[in-house]
């Protein structure tokens, strides 16, 4: 069984009153200076009347049809496994639930919480097309805007986190003529197919139930059933419910406690799910949710880690075509909560924090997921071409954690040192990813870290302070080379993103889009503006990181709607707004699909 308990990071927490460091120099951040446009397009949408307050369910009424028992039969079962079947509801029923009722739970794992106000879940949305356009469409993001998110498709019994909701995603496709569509579809996960099935929930959550001796319990409960043949752990267990990436035709759905499952985007803007995907019996065990896709060769560069037996993670590379090219084993003394790595043009950066995998915790009544505070944080930097662990250099960097890294790059120092230069969002506290408990609130703060090959040291320092700064994109065509800019969500009142920042990574200056009232979005996604575009034929702008586009699901809590916003990189303001005929409620990560790769998008799996 493979075991991972590390998705998103917009949990519930405010940041905290300060932030200390502890590394080996200390280099003071630039002076930063801000620039702050609210809502600066001067069009509007049309003034209609907003919808009459609905009540606030934490579910739809009803599962989705397409997802019915109707469609979706149960398994087939002989008089004894009906009979055991049933004994096991009476277990968990007369019992656990009983049980679990009686624990406390932390606000991070009770669905009175976590599934409120817009991330409750909602139904799947049919593609619909003619949606409402406010402004001009640019040319350049002609394609699909996709957005991953947890959705989850039950009631939970137990414990809930905002991370163990079913996969979800959201697509917009833009066309010529100013034309928009809108679906939205689950990911149909092994988990998702079979709980919908049975027409309950009980694949065990990996935040919101699997603590303590009710977890093992659940664990004990679900593997009961698999025997009797209620599902079948084998063909998966995760929820596809972080990220997208698109590599070698194939749109891939991801979350670190599975392989990735592929999304067919069909003709018509709808959402297909073609099945697990395991790069032909290439990928053994599960992959993390955000692997890097060289822009020059179209080579994918990924981890796959295993909490159970060692190695307990793997740097893989697959090439263009999709063909495994490289596997080395790296043998951690202890399974590490690994969510992210990043690229230059010739190393791969692993990070090997604080946060790990502790399973028998769950015997003494904790969570298997925990700070170790006797633990040195470190970076690994690896050739992309190593063959074995032993060309690992690895390199401490105290009190570091953080669980997204934007970009990194080489360079050469002033003594002639070379240097990896690693942007990232530092987090502090560590302990309080998933459960809250402490006095100091959640922190992220985007941060440079400087490797130095050659001395074995690094020095690390916050580019801007006093904001909260997660979930975001560079110019993809500059992944592992020296970046400029930076797209990132505001992520305040934390754990809502309130607009979007465009950090200059050079002087530290920051130019906002906020949304204004109470409207929020989430992770900004980047589209580079087409060479030409505007009639100016300068063919070197396709290399400029600011001439591009920016896009986000914007929901509008007092008015009780939701659009998607399209800005203006280079100057922040917006060009484009569209209406969505649906609720998008609160996710994680997305990216963008052009024509062109639409056109050459795989015909199987």
């Amino acid at each position: 069984m493979h075991l991972s308990l590390s998705h998103h990071l917009f949990i519930i927490s405010t940041p905290p009153k300060n932030f200390h460091h502890h590394h080996k120099s200390t280099i003071k951040a630039p002076p930063i200076s801000c620039k702050i446009l609210l809502n600066p397009s001067t069009k509007t949408l049309p003034t209609t009347p907003p919808p009459p307050p609905a009540s606030q369910p934490s579910f739809p009424p009803s599962p989705p049809s397409t997802l019915s028992p109707d469609c979706i039969p149960p398994p087939p079962l002989n008089p004894l496994q009906k009979l055991a079947a049933a004994a096991l509801d009476v277990v968990e029923n007369s019992i656990l639930i009983k049980l679990e009722k009686k624990r406390k739970l932390n606000p991070m794992v009770d669905p009175a919480v976590q599934l409120e106000g817009n991330y409750a879940p909602v139904p799947e949305f049919p593609v619909q097309h003619g949606l409402e356009v406010v402004g001009i469409i640019p040319s350049a993001v002609e394609g699909v805007y996709l957005r991953n998110g947890g959705n989850t498709q039950f009631q939970p019994s137990s414990g809930h986190h905002f991370f163990d909701g079913d996969g979800m995603i959201h697509a917009v496709t833009l066309a010529a003529g100013n034309s928009a569509s809108y679906a939205c579809r689950f990911t149909r996960t092994n988990r998702l197919v079979t709980e919908a099935a049975l027409g309950k929930p009980f694949f065990p959550k990996p935040i919101g139930e699997l603590h303590g001796r009710l977890g093992l319990a659940r664990l004990a409960l679900f593997y009961a059933r698999a025997s009797i043949g209620l599902a079948n752990p084998a063909q998966g267990l995760g929820v596809a419910n972080v990220a997208l990436a698109y590599f070698n035709g194939r749109l891939l759905a991801m979350a670190e406690d599975d392989l990735p499952y592929v999304v067919r985007i069909t003709p018509d803007g709808d959402l297909e799910t073609m099945g697990r995907f395991d790069f032909g019996g290439q990928l053994k065990d599960s992959m993390i949710a955000h692997p890097k896709v060289d822009p020059a060769t179209g080579d994918l560069y990924t981890l796959s880690y295993n909490v159970v037996s060692q190695p307990h993670l793997k740097y893989i590379k697959f090439d263009t075509w999709g063909n495994k090219s490289r596997e080395v084993a790296v043998s951690l003394p202890q399974p590490t909560m690994i969510h992210d790595f990043a690229v230059t043009g010739s190393h791969v950066i692993i990070p090997d924090h604080q946060v790990v995998f502790k399973l028998p915790e769950m015997i003494r009544g904790g969570s298997p997921v925990v700070h170790d505070p006797n633990k040195i944080s470190r970076f690994g930097v690896m050739e992309k071409g190593a063959t074995h662990e032993s060309m690992i250099q690895w390199i401490d960097v105290p009190g570091c954690f953080c669980f997204h890294m934007w970009n990194a790059w080489e360079e050469v120092d002033e003594s002639g040192d070379k240097i990896i230069v690693v942007i990232n969002s530092c987090l502090t506290p560590f302990d309080s990813l998933y459960f809250s408990g402490g006095d100091e609130p959640l922190r992220s703060e985007l941060s440079e870290v400087r490797l130095n090959l050659n001395t074995g040291s690094s020095t690390r320092r916050v580019i801007v302070s006093g904001i909260n700064l997660e979930g975001g994109q560079i110019d993809k065509r500059q992944l592992g080379k020296k970046t400029r800019f930076v797209y990132l969500a505001i992520a305040e009142p934390w754990p809502k993103c309130s607009g979007i920042a465009k950090v200059d990574l050079g002087t530290g200056n920051v130019t906002k889009y906020l949304y204004g009232g109470r409207k929020y979005g989430g992770e900004p996604c980047f589209v580079p503006k087409k060479a030409g575009e505007d009639g100016n034929g300068d063919e070197n702008e396709n290399e400029n990181e600011k001439e591009g586009f920016l896009m986000s699901f914007v929901r509008d809590e007092e008015k009780e709607t939701s659009e998607f916003v399209i800005l203006k990189a280079s100057t922040m303001e917006q060009v484009a707004s569209i209406k969505i005929p649906s609720r998008v409620p609160y996710g994680f990560h997305g990216t963008f699909v052009s024509a062109q790769e639409l056109a050459n998008q795989s015909s199987n799996y």
